[in-house]
């Protein structure tokens, strides 16, 4: 569980720092991520995208879109294969939102990831 809690730590971090490729290196190459920000964003998405080119055309798009976005972590919760990460997500010109994030994690990678807002 501390394995799966440290790469949630890694996701943080490389989040933070806007560090795409440090960030694609925590997912597998065929990792799905479900977002409701990708509904607005990307309709067509439904809010799901596969693949790390999804991924790495995703992130770059919101970090060349909000230089200032941070995430705040509350509380990580880890079990055998899931952490469960509450956050902050904090922009300029937006307001704080809290959020919910699952990462499904195999073999060290993550495969899944889905995000919850409130």
């Amino acid at each position: 569980m501390n394995d799966l809690k440290n790469i949630a730590i890694q996701w943080f971090t490389a989040f933070n720092a806007h560090d795409l490729e440090k960030l694609l290196s925590l997912y597998d190459e065929q990792a799905e991520h479900y977002s409701p920000k990708l509904k607005i964003h990307q309709p067509a998405t439904n809010g799901l995208i596969k693949g790390k080119s999804q991924l790495r055309n995703w992130w770059k798009d919101a970090f060349d879109r909000l230089p200032n976005l941070h995430y705040k972590i509350i509380k990580l919760m880890a079990d055998d294969e899931q952490v469960f990460m509450e956050y902050i997500r904090e922009t300029n010109d937006e307001e704080d939102l809290r959020v919910g994030e699952v990462l499904t994690i195999k073999e060290g990678k993550i495969i899944a990831s889905r995000v919850y807002h409130s």
